[in-house]
């Protein structure tokens, strides 16, 4: 596959890894929430599977349906060849999303924990990821390894912060 990067003009590189970044944070907050609902159902590792792959998949077809609607009203054409490789480039990561819980929720299908276990652990893996994101923020704007461990926290608490609203709502 050709990198969607090649034809990116100098100096728009880092607008392209923020939008990226943008949706794989999106996207994982976005799955924080779908598996702390599950958590609180009655449902199979089966039906939380499928229940984390469609999510997945809904947010990134969501996300290639806005850009293209966007693009076509902005530029009175559909995006195609260069501009339609960045908006997949772009939106992958929503994809992404599902990994961490999907592996989760395989080792409770296997038996290796329960389901119970493993869909809390994947709140905690996804809001772990954000503490991640929110570090390396702090460190590429130069502030030291306080102001990284302070980012992380932030966007950490963000991150329960939607599970708590979640699990208050009983959904």
């Amino acid at each position: 596959m050709a990198d969607p990067l090649a034809d990116v003009p100098p100096g728009a590189e880092a607008g392209v890894l923020a939008e990226r970044l943008k949706e794989r944070i999106y996207a994982t907050i976005t799955m924080i929430a779908v598996v702390v609902g599950l958590s609180i159902g009655d449902v199979s590792a089966l039906g939380a599977l499928a229940t984390v792959l469609t999510t997945a998949l809904g947010l990134w077809l969501a996300a290639l349906v806005a850009d293209q609607q966007a693009h076509r009203t902005v530029h009175r054409h559909l995006a195609t060849g260069r501009e339609l490789r960045r908006m997949l480039y772009v939106s992958s990561p929503l994809l992404s999303c599902a990994v961490g819980p999907s592996v989760l929720i395989a080792l409770a299908a296997l038996d290796v924990l329960t389901l119970h276990a493993a869909l809390p652990a994947a709140a905690g893996v996804c809001v772990f990821s954000l503490f991640l994101w929110g570090c390396v923020g702090g460190l590429r704007m130069g502030g030291g390894v306080l102001a990284a461990l302070v980012a992380g926290l932030v966007d950490a608490a963000i991150g329960v912060a939607v599970a708590l609203v979640k699990a208050a709502a009983g959904h």
